[in-house]
C-alpha cells in the first residue's frame, strides 16, 4: 500500500466487510438496545472473524504484538458506511484490548485476547475521570500498595462499555504528585469486588457509563508493563487508534455523502432535481472533496504507523482532527440538503447526526489534537 491507495486485496477486504456489515450485522445492530452492549452482535462479529483481524495470529495462539493500523482503519471505515453500531462495537474491543496486546504479559494476552476475538468477552478502556479528560495526566484514581498488589480507589467517567464490560484496562496513580510519570496500567476483571458503576444517557447512542472503585484489589500479575509507566501504555494505544477514529469519521461522511447524492438526484424542486441547483451541486462537490482528503490523510497516517515511523503522534493527530471535523461538516450538509425529513427519528442522517459529534471529543478533543500537532512541529 502507498499513502494514496489500497491494494487489490485490501479493497476486496473492504468490500467484504461492507457486505457483512449490511447483511449479517445490520439486523443484529437494529435489534440491540440503544446504549447497551450488544453481545449477540459481538458474537456474530467473532464468528465472522472480524474481531480476530484486530489481533493477527490470535487464532493460532500466537498473536503478533505489532498491531496493524491499516487493517484497523479498513475495518472501521467499511463498517461505518453500513452501521455505526457494529463499527463502534469492534473499535471498543480493540481499544480496551490493545494495551494488553502491546504491553501485557503472555499470560494476560492468552487469558483475554482469544475471548475478545471470539466475541465472548467485552473490553473497555478506562482512562477518563470527572476531573481528568483532555488533561489525562491529571488522573486521581489511586492505587495504594497492598502487600504484593494494590487497591484502587476513586472514579472513572465517560467509559465506553461501562459498566457492562468483562474487563477494563484501568489507569491509576501509583505515585502521588508525579503527573504522567506516576501512572500505572492494570487489567481489572469486571466482577472484581468493590467495582461498580452505572450507565450514562448521551446523545451518542453507544454504551457508556461510570465506574466506582471502592478499594478494588489488583494483583502484581495484573499490572500492564512497568509500574509508573502506564501513561506511555495509554499514549501508545491512542497513537494507534487516532487514525482509525478518523477512519470511522470517513465512513460516516461517506454514508452521508452517498445519501445526499442519491436524494439530490431524485428530489424534484424548482422544476427539476435538486442536483441541478448550483448551490446544491457545489455543496456536494465540497463534501466529496473533504471526505476524500480526510481518507487520504487517515490512510497515510496508518501506513506510516505500520511502517514503523518514529514519532507517529503528529500524523495520528492530524488524521483524527481533520477527519472528525470533516465528518461533522459533511453530515450537517447532508441534513441541510434533505431538509426536515433527515431529522425524523430513525432516518439514517438523524442517526449519523447524533453519532458524529462525539468523535471530536473522545480520545483527545480537536483542541488537544491541535496542541499535539503544534508541539510536534517545534521538536
Amino acid at each position: 500500500m502507498t499513502a494514496f491507495s489500497l491494494d487489490t486485496d485490501q479493497r476486496a477486504f473492504a468490500d467484504e466487510v461492507r457486505r457483512l456489515g449490511a447483511e449479517r450485522l445490520g439486523p443484529l445492530a437494529e435489534a440491540g438496545a440503544e446504549g447497551a452492549v450488544n453481545r449477540p452482535l459481538l458474537k456474530e462479529m467473532g464468528s465472522l472473524g472480524l474481531l480476530a483481524r484486530l489481533f493477527p495470529g490470535v487464532e493460532t495462539g500466537s498473536p503478533s504484538r505489532e498491531a496493524a493500523a491499516t487493517d484497523l482503519c479498513i475495518l472501521r471505515e467499511s463498517l461505518a458506511t453500513q452501521n455505526t453500531e457494529a463499527e463502534t462495537a469492534l473499535a471498543l474491543q480493540g481499544l480496551g484490548s490493545y494495551p494488553i496486546l502491546q504491553s501485557g504479559q503472555d499470560s494476560q494476552v492468552q487469558r483475554w485476547l482469544p475471548a475478545v476475538a471470539a466475541g465472548d468477552a467485552v473490553a473497555a478502556f478506562a482512562l477518563t475521570e470527572p476531573g481528568a479528560g483532555s488533561d489525562a495526566a491529571a488522573l486521581e484514581l489511586s492505587a495504594e500498595r497492598d502487600g504484593d498488589g494494590w487497591r484502587l480507589t476513586g472514579e472513572k467517567m465517560w467509559i465506553s462499555n461501562a459498566p457492562e464490560a468483562d474487563f477494563y484496562t484501568v489507569f491509576a496513580r501509583t505515585t502521588p504528585d508525579a503527573g504522567s510519570r506516576g501512572v500505572s496500567a492494570f487489567v481489572v476483571p469486571g466482577d472484581r469486588p468493590g467495582l461498580s458503576g452505572e450507565h450514562l444517557d448521551l446523545v451518542s447512542p453507544h454504551p457508556i457509563g461510570t465506574l466506582v472503585f471502592d478499594g478494588v484489589p489488583v494483583h502484581r500479575e495484573e499490572l500492564l508493563g512497568e509500574e509508573n509507566r502506564g501513561f506511555g501504555v495509554a499514549m501508545r494505544t491512542l497513537d494507534l487508534f487516532r487514525p482509525s477514529v478518523g477512519a470511522f469519521a470517513v465512513g460516516m461522511a461517506q454514508a452521508a455523502l452517498d445519501a445526499a447524492v442519491a436524494y439530490a438526484g431524485t428530489r424534484v424542486a424548482f422544476g427539476g432535481p435538486l442536483l441541478r441547483q448550483q448551490t446544491v451541486a457545489h455543496t456536494l462537490a465540497e463534501m466529496a472533496t473533504r471526505t476524500e482528503a480526510a481518507r487520504l490523510l487517515v490512510y497515510s497516517a496508518a501506513a506510516a504507523y505500520d511502517a514503523g515511523e518514529e514519532r507517529p503522534a503528529k500524523r495520528s493527530a492530524m488524521a483524527k482532527l481533520f477527519a472528525t471535523e470533516t465528518a461533522q461538516y459533511v453530515v450537517d450538509a447532508a441534513v441541510q440538503i434533505h431538509g426536515a425529513r433527515a431529522l425524523r427519528r430513525g432516518h439514517l442522517l438523524e442517526h449519523l447526526y447524533r453519532e458524529v459529534r462525539a468523535p471530536r471529543i473522545y480520545e483527545g478533543a480537536s483542541e488537544v489534537q491541535r496542541t499535539i500537532i503544534a508541539r510536534e512541529l517545534t521538536r
